[in-house]
């Protein structure tokens, strides 16, 4: 009885692999697609394609030139410093999007302007946001700052 139980659970696997099999060769092209196949690959960038930097430090600082050094490592996020010709800026991480949005309002308090995407902010000069905003995506955000002014009030 094992013996049929092992043996029609093969035939299954391969039935199902069989009935997906034209699926998977039909998207392959054929004949005149063929040359074009084997030409070099169009050079399209991140945001051209719709895709943004993913959320790690590494990938995004490969992206903007730079080999980030990490400063922090932490369960919330983590921090990676560039050191370029161009300037110095970071590059923060997060594992979900409510730590960036926490990172976020916290960072308000300071001002300034911040290139942000999906789980990852980049802190930088801002004659550095708009050339990064075209390799990674995201968006340039402007943050209010709430925290004491350099000079004294009038009041």
């Amino acid at each position: 009885m094992r013996q049929s139980v092992r043996g029609n659970a093969r035939r299954a696997a391969l039935a199902g692999a069989l009935a997906l099999l034209p699926l998977a060769t039909a998207c392959g092209g054929g004949g005149e697609g063929d040359a074009a196949a084997k030409s070099e690959p169009t050079k399209v960038s991140a945001t051209a394609a719709g895709v943004v930097a993913p959320a790690k430090v590494e990938v995004i600082a490969g992206l903007t030139g730079c080999e980030a050094k990490i400063r922090v490592e932490a369960e919330q996020l983590r921090e990676g410093a560039c050191h370029t010709k161009k300037g110095d800026y970071l590059i923060t991480t997060f594992p979900t999007e409510k730590y960036k949005q926490t990172w976020l309002d916290t960072a308000s308090i300071y001002g300034g302007k911040y290139l942000v995407g999906t789980r990852w902010v980049v802190s930088a000069p801002p004659k550095l946001l708009e050339g990064f905003r075209a390799q990674l995506g995201g968006t340039v955000q402007q943050l209010r700052g709430t925290g004491p002014s350099a000079a004294p009030s009038a009041s």
